[in-house]
This record gives C-alpha cells, structure tokens and sequence, in this order.
C-alpha cells in the first residue's frame, strides 16, 4: 500500500511539474501604449499641431519626468477614407497598473503647465473640436518575446 502511494505521490508530482513547464509563457507582458486616433478638420492641421507643440508637449514631457509615462509619439497618416484618422497621438506608460489614479497623478501638472483648473481644461478641450475630432483610444500592450 506504501509503494502504491508513493507510486501516485510522484506520478502527481510529475503531472503538476510538467503542467507548470507547459504554461509557461514565451512572453512577458510589457509597457502599455495609448493610441487615440484623431481626425483633424479641414483647415484645421497647422493650428492643431500647433496646439501639441504648445500646450499637449509640454504636458507630456512633465508627465515622463515625474514619471508616470515612459514617452509619447505623434504619427502622421495618410487617411483610406473620410472617417479614418489623420494623426495618431501615443503615450506609453510602464503597465496597466500605473493607469490606476491617472486622472489625480496628472491634474497638478497639467494645472501648473496650462494654469487652468478642471473645469477650464474641459471648456478647452471642447473648443479643439473645431479642429479635430477624437475617433476613439485603444489600449494596446506590448509583449516581449523570449
């Protein structure tokens, strides 16, 4: 009865061992990027852009210093069709857990860059919809192979 236990006891252990060894992943999970796709109005390009050099970079750069995003890029496309984006704004943080109190890590800075409060940052975003329109943000994570 002693053998047959022992028997089973490795044979479970075996088992456990190379489940564990077939779930590994051959990839870690890495930083996280948003990309919120804009469609910029007619006319509207050099002032838009303008407006990130101003006001969207500069909110940016104090984000990575403080830390709480590693960069940020801008992209330029060529939109297939009138509904499809002409610029893509991209901001990468660490991992989704530093996404957790954005909005309370960034409202001091963005009040000390701008010199706006909350509700004056809103009324100026509504204004930039003469310029643009926001189409949608997807969140994407970047995985490392092994």
């Amino acid at each position: 009865m002693k053998q047959l236990f022992g028997l089973l006891l490795v044979l479970v252990i075996g088992f456990a061992s190379r489940v564990s060894a077939e779930e590994e992943r051959n990839y870690t999970e890495g930083p996280v990027s948003a990309v919120t796709s804009v469609k910029i109005m007619d006319g509207q390009y050099e002032n838009y852009l303008a407006y990130l050099v101003k006001t969207y970079k500069p909110l940016l750069e104090a984000q990575k210093e403080a830390g709480i995003i590693l960069g940020y890029s801008i992209f330029d496309a060529t939109a297939r069709s009138p509904d499809e984006a002409d610029l893509y704004l991209v901001v990468t943080y660490p991992n989704m857990a530093s996404m957790d109190g954005l909005q309370a890590k960034t409202e001091p800075l963005q009040s000390k860059i701008t010199g706006m409060n909350r509700s004056q940052a809103a009324a100026a975003s509504a204004d930039r919809t003469r310029m643009r329109t926001i189409l949608g943000t997807e969140l994407i994570r970047e995985l490392i192979l092994k």
